[in-house]
């Protein structure tokens, strides 16, 4: 089979797996009356790189039905990584995406996909795909509510009861980061994501230290494309040598034909992140022969609905599915563990919410074990805000 015709079975396998939720669009259903949208920042617990300010901002989405029935979703804008800035989310919420959905089915997740498009377009892909991610999650929230099901339910699956995580390494010099593999071994993480780039010096100094200290585990490299090609190619050989598994985004994601040499290069995998955010733009990169993977993140491809499609294309098409996020916490960690659980991960997942934000909006958070989280049970996404916390919009 060559690589249009795999991508030909990838894609109608990937609608084939949304059939089980497109099948309620056509059902009765109380329609939504309300949508409200709720700045909710949380404190950050350690240095990470994309967080200048002490806080990570996200905005909550709650979407409810003339029934009383309610949902919830969340958006985790990060301005020092994406375009998306909590002003804008909350304006596109409040301004054009909530007015698109008043009165319409909550079951009819693709029309509501549509319906956000139209309000607010696309450029290159998805146009504000962040803020369309918390609608995206309370509607999943609201589905299986009125249905009493669970998401992976939803969609017709099976979840995985747990989700094992990668502990991430963002150190600013040696000791640093052997204080932080310590934290992290201590809480039971064994594997490890480690943020590189542009030093490449410090970079293989730090592979070093890591696979020292932990010479069994999963070594992730994400240099979130900080490196230009030149650098890269020199590096991946070196990488790979060290014992790194795969490298995440080593360049910028508009340089195409230098991730393309990369790839050929064969090195290391090649996973994409920031270049990827709609399958659309997934089944070109396969055709030009760009990368082995993706870094799945729902938050980064405006929610589950497409998500899942990425995921299925990749996994008929034989390319790696990665878990990642973006310091998601509370409603878009339970969107991404049940993502995860339902297509049953098979590599640790970069979800690092808990590593560095102190605080929770939910009546019982998210508690680590041994190194993994487990996937929500209950209807829906399998979380409970809790609306006094978030009507003050501080922790």
């Amino acid at each position: 089979m060559n690589r249009r015709e795999m991508l030909s079975s990838a894609m109608a396998a990937a609608s084939q797996g949304l059939a089980p939720l497109a099948a309620l669009a056509g059902q009765p259903a109380p329609a939504i009356t309300r949508i409200e949208v709720l700045p909710a920042p949380y404190k950050v617990a350690a240095y990470f790189k994309f967080f200048p300010k002490p806080e990570r901002p996200s905005v909550f989405v709650k979407i409810t039905c003339e029934d009383g029935t309610a949902g919830w979703g969340q958006s985790v804008p990060v301005p020092s990584w994406s375009y998306e800035t909590p002003e804008s989310v909350v304006s596109t919420l409040r301004e054009y995406l909530a007015p698109a959905l008043i009165g319409r089915n909550p079951f009819d997740l693709a029309g509501a996909h549509q319906a956000m498009s139209k309000a607010i377009a696309p450029s290159f892909s998805t146009g504000m795909p962040i803020a369309k991610a918390g609608v995206d999650l309370a509607l999943h929230d609201l589905m299986g509510k009125l249905t009493k099901r669970s998401v992976p339910e939803l969609w017709g699956r099976k979840s995985l009861d747990r989700v094992t995580l990668s502990w991430t390494v963002n150190a600013r010099t040696l000791d640093e980061a052997a204080d932080v593999m310590r934290d992290g071994q201590s809480r039971g993480y064994k594997h490890f994501n480690l943020k590189v780039g542009p030093e490449p010096k410090f970079d293989i100094e730090l592979c070093k230290l890591v696979k020292r200290s932990a010479p069994e585990a999963f070594l992730w490299l994400d240099a979130n494309g900080g490196y230009d090609l030149a650098t890269a190619l020199k590096l991946a050989p070196r990488f790979a040598d060290l014992g790194a598994n795969v490298w995440e985004q080593p360049i910028p994601p508009n340089r195409l034909t230098g991730l393309r040499e990369l790839k050929q290069q064969g090195a290391l995998p090649i996973i994409f992140d920031e270049g990827v955010v709609s399958s659309i733009e997934l089944v070109e990169f396969i055709r030009l022969g760009l990368l082995d993977g993706v870094a799945m993140k729902p938050a980064r491809t405006a929610g589950l609905w497409d998500a899942r499609r990425q995921i299925e294309i990749l996994e008929q098409g034989g390319l790696l599915f990665l878990g990642s996020g973006l310091t998601d916490p509370d409603v878009s960690l339970a969107a991404s563990l049940q993502l995860f659980g339902a297509y049953h991960l098979k590599f640790p997942a970069a979800l690092n919410g808990l590593q560095f934000l102190a605080s929770s909006y939910l009546k019982n958070p998210f508690k680590l074990k041994d190194g993994a989280l487990e996937v929500p049970g209950g209807a829906g996404l399998g979380v409970e805000p809790d609306e006094e916390k978030l009507a003050k919009g501080e922790l």
